[in-house]
């Protein structure tokens, strides 16, 4: 029913949203003198305000269509190199560098709620000097019943054949919340001697050990049983999405905890933008609005992806106590010698607190110091 309340709220608010278009038009249209009044100026910013803080958001796109290259401009085109039900390996194509040898790094991005394109200016960063692809994961809502279910296991096997696909000298880089699957499938790989194992492997803000200065959302997981989760949280997709069944954590869900955990500073980032609109600041207006078009778009979570991570990694802490497994296979990091590993974190990471990320080196015992890096 939650879903369900989510879209009737949705549709239910569509002739409003209309009617505050219409508004924002006639009161910035310049053969109307109301619209250089203050009155005016108001009712438009208001009215702007409104209608995008009740639209629904669709997946954004990277926008990504060129990059510099040994100081000159070239094309660049996005495309899926390979399609899993629940991810899309997605290639930047850089033209006319196909004879340049650079690295390839598999970029993977989080699956938390937000999608890919959180990544774009990463993304951005790296195409002068790698060949970039990026894990472009799928809106479970999205997702037919008939492919099955997906779990952490699953996500875990995923990144496994990513890297087999991608070859060897590979970089991966984590950020967030992929960071325990990317240190498991490469733990997994290497306990094989995998020719694939990747080069190295770069893991941001990711929450290795969570027992590490516990944020907010550690002591939720830690104050809640899993069945209030499920019986909370968990939700069935309606129709007329092809997902129609598929349990799931709603996106709506995650993002309203995202803005619960800093709500002053979402208030008053609207309250900035309705002045930028009055006052006729378009730079300032713009950019809020390429953020939170980013920020508002979210997606849906397979249910048996989320309680398991939730289980897994934030209240039973398998992987740095030594217990994880995935199909039955032990996941030792410790098995990991020929990948190079750099931790990063953010000191004001208000997910995963200072030292969380640190844990994989200490996990990680068998890396030469010499190819170990914390950030």
């Amino acid at each position: 029913m939650l879903y369900h309340l989510h879209e009737w709220q949705n549709a239910s608010m569509t002739p409003w949203r209309w009617a505050a278009e219409a508004n924002t038009y006639a009161f910035r249209n310049p053969y109307n003198p109301v619209s250089f009044t203050p009155v005016g100026r108001a009712i438009a910013a208001g009215s702007a305000i409104f209608e995008r803080n009740t639209r629904p958001y669709g997946k954004p796109v990277f926008d990504l269509n060129e990059t510099e290259v040994d100081g000159r401009f070239v094309a660049v085109r996005e495309r899926d190199v390979l399609r899993k039900p629940f991810c899309h390996l997605k290639y930047f194509k850089r033209f006319g560098s196909e004879f340049r040898h650079d690295p390839k790094i598999l970029l993977v991005a989080p699956m938390s709620g937000h999608y890919a394109t959180l990544l774009r200016g990463t993304v951005e960063a790296l195409l002068p000097n790698h060949r970039v692809f990026v894990t472009d994961w799928r809106d479970a809502r999205d997702v037919p019943l008939s492919e099955g279910s997906f779990d952490l296991d699953d996500y875990i096997d995923y990144l496994i054949s990513f890297m087999e696909f991608l070859g060897p000298r590979t970089t991966v880089m984590a950020v967030c919340q992929p960071s325990v699957p990317v240190l498991a499938a490469v733990s997994l790989m290497a306990a094989q001697d995998h020719p694939c194992s990747p080069a190295s492997m770069v893991l941001m803000g990711g929450p290795i050990d969570t027992r590490r200065n516990p944020t907010a959302p550690n002591d939720l997981a830690q104050s809640r049983s899993l069945a209030w989760f499920e019986n909370t949280v968990i939700t069935r997709v309606p129709l007329p999405y092809l997902g129609f069944m598929r349990r799931v954590y709603p996106g709506f869900l995650q993002l309203t905890g995202f803005m619960t955990m800093n709500l002053d500073r979402h208030v008053g980032a609207q309250l900035k933008h309705y002045q930028h609109l009055v006052q006729g600041d378009g730079d300032s207006a713009q950019a809020h609005r390429d953020f939170y078009d980013e920020y508002l778009s979210v997606m849906d979570l397979p249910a048996e992806f989320y309680l398991q991570t939730i289980q897994k990694v934030f209240q039973e802490h398998q992987l740095p106590r030594g217990a994880m497994t995935s199909r039955g296979r032990p996941v030792d990091p410790s098995r990991i010698r020929r990948t190079a590993l750099m931790t990063v974190e953010g000191e004001k990471d208000d997910i995963s607190g200072l030292g969380q990320t640190q844990a994989a080196q200490d996990l990680c015992t068998a890396i030469p110091d010499g190819r170990r890096l914390h950030y």
